[in-house]
């Protein structure tokens, strides 16, 4: 089957689609990259999407609006990336689509007398299916969270498929948004395998420079505004004392958590340190990587073996960050996701190609050792393409 994956993150900067030719099932899954390509959002509905996200009010109705209309736009996405793959969209079996997340609260919290845990990704997959013709798998995380997972992460399904080595302890990171890392023993079974986000990646560095720059910067181009500040250990010191470290996994964050309210602790922590905007850039590249670094430290290297840490999504072209790896992790070889045949951007849309496939063929798809949750579970909901 030809199957596009999509993925919109925490980031919110756009579309991310990767185009996948995958045939087989588990263990002999055969996935291999046709193409890919990333299509921004429009300003003005980026700006609503991040301002939702910070959970801010909305209505009942405006956010059904939002969910139809990020329907139109991942569709419009979609139809984009065939041009640019020169491939018809009748030839593509199936999409796959994350969605936009806009809500998740993966451990449960009182409400109205009962804990509950919850995850909302808008972007409406019948929309996608009817404007492009394609059946579409969509709203990936709620089967896991029904069994009392986390609903991530998911991709350590994938991150097995692909990077399993019957020699070599990996870890598989990706640097989105957020920061989430995937164990994979020497060898190891899927029982073996565990997941979990470390905590903030480009969501806190993007966000500075976009105050900073009053917008006209989204993120720090090679580290080149970060690479400008000065190091300032007492900064760095205080937010690694960030308690969601500590916590032990499974577990997993975003927007809710490192989103405005964080960054407005950050920018006060820097007027009570005397650090300027790009010593404040710095510090929060720093403590990004030194946030892998712990979590490696404090639940993974006492006890499994890694040999390689395969690095993708957008932090992985940042040099800083890289740089930090090196030399924190002596003994790891800090390796890009590209050096195994899957380019750094292209990452997470290709995991969700894989994602629906297996979703089609009626097979679960995460990894309960990952998300905490009770059992397998068979990912997605399908909305089918109309009748041609």
């Amino acid at each position: 089957m030809l199957v596009l994956g999509m993925m919109s993150g925490t980031s919110a900067d756009g579309i991310d689609l990767a185009l996948a030719r995958i045939s087989g099932a588990p263990p002999n899954l055969n996935a291999k990259l046709i193409g890919h390509a990333s299509v921004k959002f429009p300003d003005a509905l980026r700006k609503e999407i991040l301002r939702v996200a910070e959970q801010h009010p909305i209505t009942a109705g405006a956010l059904s609006q939002l969910n139809f209309r990020l329907g139109e736009v991942f569709a419009h996405a979609a139809l984009t990336a065939c041009r640019r793959f020169h491939v018809s969209p009748t030839r593509i079996s199936l999409i796959g689509s994350h969605g936009q997340t806009i809500f998740h609260q993966g451990r449960p919290i009182p409400f109205f007398g009962s804990p509950t845990s919850s995850t909302l990704q808008i972007g409406e997959p019948s929309v996608i299916a009817a404007r492009t013709g394609i059946t579409t798998v969509g709203d990936f995380r709620p089967a896991d969270m029904a069994l009392c997972g986390q609903g991530a992460p998911l991709v350590p399904y994938v991150d097995y498929l692909l990077y399993r080595h019957e020699k070599l302890g990996r870890i598989s990171l990706n640097l989105g948004g957020i920061a989430n890392i995937t164990v994979l023993p020497r060898a190891a079974k899927p029982r073996q395998v565990f997941a979990f986000d470390t905590g903030p990646a480009s969501m806190l560095i993007d966000a500075l420079v976009s105050h900073f720059t009053r917008g006209r910067k989204r993120f720090d181009k090679n580290a080149q505004l970060a690479a400008q500040g000065r190091s300032n250990r007492a900064l760095l010191d205080e937010l690694l004392r960030d308690p969601y470290l500590k916590v032990a996994p499974p577990k997993s964050t975003g927007r809710e958590y490192y989103g405005h309210a964080y960054v407005k602790r950050i920018l006060a922590l820097g007027r009570r340190h005397h650090a300027k905007p790009n010593d404040l850039i710095r510090a929060a590249t720093i403590f990004t990587a030194l946030s892998v670094v712990d979590a490696l430290n404090r639940f993974v290297l006492p006890k499994t073996n890694i040999d390689e840490l395969i690095v993708s999504g957008g932090g992985a072209h940042n040099p800083l960050i890289l740089a930090q790896f090196s030399a924190a992790l002596p003994g790891i070889e800090v390796l890009p996701s590209l050096r195994l045949g899957v380019p750094e951007d292209a990452k997470e849309a290709f995991a969700f190609a894989l994602l629906a496939y297996e979703t089609f063929h009626q097979r679960p798809a995460n990894l309960p050792s990952a998300t905490g949750a009770r059992g397998p579970a068979i990912l997605g909901k399908i909305s089918y393409a109309p009748p041609r």
